[in-house]
């Protein structure tokens, strides 16, 4: 039987224990931070990220894994006989790509697959975890690549931010940057497309825009089925919890096959900011 092992980031916030579960090697992005650099949901976890948060004078910034990091990774699971399928955050939000790319050209072996799901978070997650599932059953090395690859196209995110400061400072707010400007009374939701951070709508209240996201979903399933839902939040688990709530109430039990909530990791909640509800999601695998 093949092996094959599944290798992410930590960035697609795959919860620990599942994540375990599958033998899913998650590499931690880097948050710098006061001149400190904290491997990403290992040194610094949501909880503390958020309470130093609100009281830092400085803001902290994110770095992508070194190409040795990868190199260490990659090489330890050759060594032990797998395959590898290296499923990554989108090429337009993160140079972590590149990192796994020039690892994989070190290294030199036809034996790595690297995959690009242009998103982030639990929609780069899932991809993750539906590979690793198919691994775990047999599936070949060949016939992994290719589940990952198709699976980019069954994904998508949708979320709210309470405000586009964190994203504009950052870099990564894309098409978004037409809501710059935008009373603060309107939300913006927004989403993921072609790797990018673009407008979807504005809302005139946070509570109408989480109604709005789940009416977007749900305009974006149509009558497509299994449904996976990971509801992500940056130090909003109430939110959360609410946002999950209207999604199981709208969504028959018979398309949903899987939900979570998900508290994002720091390095994601640096560029949306504390507040962000949304959804990552996988239909159709």
């Amino acid at each position: 039987m093949s092996k094959v092992a599944i290798v992410t980031d930590s960035t697609s916030n795959i919860p620990e224990e599942l994540g375990a579960s599958y033998g899913i090697t998650q590499i931690p992005l880097q948050l710098i931070w006061g001149g400190e650099t904290y491997r990403d949901g290992i040194d610094i976890a949501p909880l503390e990220f958020y309470t130093r948060l609100k009281n830092a004078k400085v803001m902290p910034s994110s770095s992508q894994p070194s190409p040795a990091a990868f190199q260490r990774v990659y090489q330890d699971l050759l060594d032990q006989g797998y395959d590898i399928v290296s499923i990554h955050i989108s090429s337009k939000l993160s140079g972590t790509m590149d990192s796994a790319i020039q690892a994989k050209q070190t290294i030199n072996s036809d034996r790595i697959a690297i995959v690009d799901t242009l998103s982030a978070s639990m929609a780069t997650g899932f991809c993750a975890l539906v590979t690793a599932r198919a691994a775990a059953e047999g599936a070949s090395f060949e016939e992994c690549h290719k589940l990952a690859e198709k699976a980019v196209s069954h994904t998508g995110v949708l979320f709210v931010v309470s405000t586009l400061e964190f994203l504009h400072r950052g870099g990564r707010i894309g098409g978004a940057a037409a809501f710059l400007g935008t009373a603060l009374s309107l939300k913006p939701i927004l989403t993921v497309h072609d790797g990018r951070i673009e407008p979807q709508e504005k809302v005139r209240t946070m509570r109408k825009a989480m109604d709005r996201v789940v009416d977007i979903l749900e305009e974006r399933v149509g009558n497509k089925s299994p449904l996976r839902i990971g509801v992500l939040h940056a130090n909003a688990p109430l939110e959360a919890e609410e946002l999950l709530q209207k999604a199981t109430d709208r969504f028959p039990a018979s398309v949903v096959k899987e939900s979570m909530v998900i508290p994002v990791s720091p390095v994601i909640g640096t560029h949306t900011g504390p507040g962000t509800v949304g959804f990552a999601y996988m239909l159709g695998l």
